[in-house]
């Protein structure tokens, strides 16, 4: 069994603050997450470079590499639903497997460096993404395969929660 980040739904983190990393969506709007999220990519090259970006800080979490290698696959999901729900009319995502995407990708072996610039490149493009929706979009709704339903603007907030929470994750093990 593979050791992921998100065991359980994190939908709540979208009516009360994270009792784990703090992060309070509570507080902003989907309007003012591209902003936050640049700001949380500009730290991930960073946290990649670490002479032990490839260690676990022990055999139930994820190394800094893994939990980059899996926010920069976030990224890559979450601009591909917000399309979705862009173009379409509430649509319902594909199932994501994080378990399976990091065994078959083998996130820890991959390159920290590479895996750097893709995040980078993947985050700024949902950064902009997101800063293109149109002011009467924000309300459009997209549904997860397990029936969370979400509006662009709870959808980019809850985004937000996990990118700022596995910045919290690799910040605090280490």
């Amino acid at each position: 069994m593979a050791i992921t980040p998100d065991t359980k739904d994190w939908t709540f983190v979208l009516d009360e603050a994270c009792p784990e990393c703090g992060f309070d969506s509570t507080t902003i709007s989907g309007r003012e997450v591209a902003g936050r999220l640049r700001a949380a990519i500009e730290e991930w090259p960073a946290v990649l470079a670490r002479d032990r970006a490839r260690e676990r800080p022990n055999p139930s979490t994820w190394s800094a590499l893994e939990y980059g290698c899996h926010t920069r696959d976030v990224f890559r999901v979450f601009i591909r639903r917000l399309n979705l729900m862009l173009e379409q009319d509430n649509p319902v995502f594909d199932n994501w497997d994080q378990d399976k995407t990091a065994i078959d990708d083998s996130y820890a072996e991959q390159d920290p460096a590479v895996v750097s610039s893709e995040l980078v490149t993947d985050g700024l493009a949902m950064a902009a993404g997101l800063e293109a929706v149109p002011d009467d979009a924000w309300s459009r709704l997209g549904r997860r395969s397990d029936g969370a339903t979400f509006t662009i603007d709870s959808f980019a907030r809850y985004f937000l929660h996990d990118v700022v929470h596995h910045l919290w994750d690799v910040n605090r093990a280490w």
